[in-house]
This record gives C-alpha cells, sequence and structure tokens, in this order.
C-alpha cells in the first residue's frame, strides 16, 4: 500500500559549515574509515531520538535495510554531486524501498549536506539542521514512523552528504524478557523445589507495536547442554532441582509477529 505522504518529501535542505567553526583539524587528522562513518550513523539516530523522547515520543528502531538504502542515496549524492530526492533516472527513495521488497505504509525522506570536519559533528550538524527547518522537523519528530536508517558518504571534495529515511511498517523488533528471583524449598538432602520467575513483553513502538505473544524458557546443568522447558505465558517455572548442582535458565520472548527477542540467563544454585 502506497501512502498519501508518498510526495510529501520537504525541499531538500542545505547546511553551509562556516570555516571558523570548524575545529582545527586537517583532514588527514579525520577518521574517514568505514567504522566512524558508521559509528557516526549512529551517533545521528541517537541525537533524533533524543530530540523525539524530550518530547514524550517513541524512539524509532533501526532497520539495517533503511540504512542500506540511506547510504546508497547518500553516495548517490556524493558522486554526481546532485543534491536531490530524485536521482537522474528519475528513481527516488519510495521506489527503491519498493525494489528492495520493503512492506510500508507510509516513507519519508530527508537529507543534507554540510562540511562539518569529523564525522560526528557532522551528524550533529546535519540534525540540528533538519531541526531547524520547519518541514524536515515534522518528520524527525513525526508520530506516523516507527523505523528509520541513515546514511553518510563522502564526496570527492570532503562534502558530506547526509540521507535519513523513516518508515512506517510492520513490527520487525523482538521484545524483551528479564529474569527474576529464584525461590527454593529444600524436600530432602538431594532435592529441592524451586521456581524461578521472569517478565518480559513486546518493545514499544511509536507505531503498530505487534504485543506480546509468548516465552520460551530453557534450562541445563551449567555447562551442558541446554532442555526446552516449552511454550508458555506464565512467568515463572519450578521443578525439582538437585541440591548442590549449578544450573542455568533462561528465557526469551516472542511478539505476534514473530519476532523473537534475546535470551535472559539467570544462574541458579539450589
Amino acid at each position: 500500500m502506497r501512502s498519501h505522504l508518498r510526495h510529501l518529501g520537504p525541499v531538500a535542505l542545505i547546511i553551509v559549515l562556516l570555516i571558523g567553526v570548524v575545529p582545527a583539524a586537517t583532514a588527514a587528522e579525520i577518521d574517514t574509515s568505514t567504522a566512524a562513518m558508521r559509528a557516526a550513523e549512529i551517533h545521528a539516530l541517537d541525537l533524533t531520538n533524543a530530540q523525539r523522547t524530550r518530547r514524550g515520543l517513541i524512539k524509532l528502531r533501526l532497520d539495517a535495510r533503511l540504512s542500506e538504502l540511506a547510504r546508497d542515496r547518500a553516495q548517490y549524492m556524493a558522486q554526481s554531486g546532485q543534491f536531490s530526492h530524485t536521482q537522474s533516472n528519475g528513481t527516488d527513495v519510495f521506489d527503491m524501498i519498493d525494489s528492495a521488497n520493503i512492506t510500508w505504509y507510509a516513507a519519508g525522506e530527508i537529507i543534507a549536506w554540510n562540511t562539518a570536519g569529523p564525522l560526528d559533528y557532522s551528524a550533529e550538524f546535519a540534525v540540528d539542521g533538519w531541526m531547524g527547518s520547519p518541514s524536515h522537523k515534522a518528520i524527525v519528530l513525526s508520530s506516523l514512523y516507527n523505523y528509520v536508517g541513515f546514511g553518510l558518504a563522502i564526496a570527492p571534495d570532503g562534502t558530506r552528504y547526509w540521507a535519513g529515511v523513516y518508515l512506517k511498517g510492520p513490527d520487525r523488533t523482538g521484545g524483551y524478557a528479564r529474569t527474576g528471583s529464584f525461590t527454593k524449598t529444600y524436600l530432602s538432602s538431594v532435592w529441592a523445589r524451586g521456581t524461578v520467575y521472569y517478565s518480559g513483553g513486546d518493545i514499544r513502538l511509536q507505531v503498530l507495536t505487534a504485543g506480546h505473544r509468548y516465552f520460551q524458557t530453557q534450562w541445563r546443568v551449567a555447562g551442558g547442554s541446554w532442555i526446552n522447558a516449552g511454550i508458555t505465558t506464565a512467568t515463572r517455572m519450578t521443578k525439582w532441582w538437585r541440591r548442590g548442582w549449578t544450573y542455568e535458565f533462561r528465557v526469551r520472548e516472542r511478539d505476534r509477529n514473530g519476532n523473537w527477542g534475546s535470551w535472559a540467563t539467570k544462574t541458579l544454585k539450589p
């Protein structure tokens, strides 16, 4: 389904950094490695989410697929020098989202360029510039989107090009699980009945949060093979444990869209 925001992309934003503001560092002293560029992209995400949360909005989740599209867009602008939402062949980010077979209900793109030296400064200038433009700020602070990806590319002349791709799409984020207390009752010199408690839920998105479905639980003698304890909606597991042994218990959450969260592990000593 295409969104009515298909053609809502704002006018391209140009940010020019005065030479006097650039830190005193030569080009050779500035780290432009792939790792540094990826770190700058995450910095742009963190700055964006800081703007959102201070206004009571939910953080946007990073979508690696959108990051790749944003990098493609930034790289195109850096190589071609065409600072535009539309490429020379008429392709725009919405076409690219479709070509990548990404399910979406609404999308937006914001772009920027600057000549800031260190890449973290460049990210800050880009986000500050977007927040200083009403049309760009409306996208950054929109309650419509739940995912985003940022891309950075550097032109041969050192200009930094940025693209941010915003998306409203199905929940693709796994939930969370936390282990809690462990209580036990000694039944004999060999056995104890113990209950391990846990909790969790689906991570909240700005829109379209799938919701919690169930937990998967496993246990093992420390260092051994994991044994499935079942799929359950309960928030505790009770079983007999051999006294003096060390066990490990773990739990993870699955949401209603089938996304699994990370395991949460606890060591048990009956």
